[in-house]
């Protein structure tokens, strides 16, 4: 019988997932001086953790996820909207916190607590309705049982 706490489910997934690849997830680098001269900003590798959905289930810790990027080499391109402009400088800033090129890497997660949801809690995407841990998966739809997103995201490994 599986323990259907929020950490339970954590744990069980974390089982299931033994052996498979992790992603790395990386967040920016205080921008210190050098000789009075500043560095280009970075983005550095802080953990490591798989990526199932809305989730990064580390091997303690479990996050939602935020933008994922792949890193690559600073090169001068032409972009038509900034946004392209302004994502393609978060990845030549992975590249040089010391992320592969091609690297995928996550960025903008926020670290949960699924002890303080099992105490009837909401933590980030993570809450407890009627006595059973739920994941809102969606910004529009329903929260979900987090048992069965944990088990339709996991049969597609």
């Amino acid at each position: 019988m599986t323990d259907a706490s929020t950490s339970g489910l954590l744990d069980a997934a974390r089982a299931r997932l033994a052996g498979s690849p992790r992603e790395r997830l990386g967040d920016w680098a205080s921008n210190r001086r050098i000789l009075g001269i500043g560095r280009a900003p970075r983005i550095l590798p802080v953990t490591e953790a798989w990526h199932v959905g809305v989730l990064l289930i580390g091997d303690e810790r479990v996050f939602a996820t935020g933008e994922v990027l792949r890193a690559r080499h600073e090169a001068v391109r032409g972009y038509t909207a900034e946004a392209q402009r302004a994502r393609s400088e978060r990845a030549a800033a992975a590249f040089r916190g010391g992320f592969a090129e091609g690297e995928v890497l996550h960025l903008g997660w926020t670290e949960m607590d699924a002890a303080a949801v099992d105490r009837g809690e909401t933590s980030g995407i993570l809450s407890l309705a009627h006595g059973v841990p739920q994941v809102a998966w969606s910004h529009t739809g329903p929260p979900r049982p987090l048992e069965d997103y944990l088990d339709d995201m996991l049969s597609l490994r």
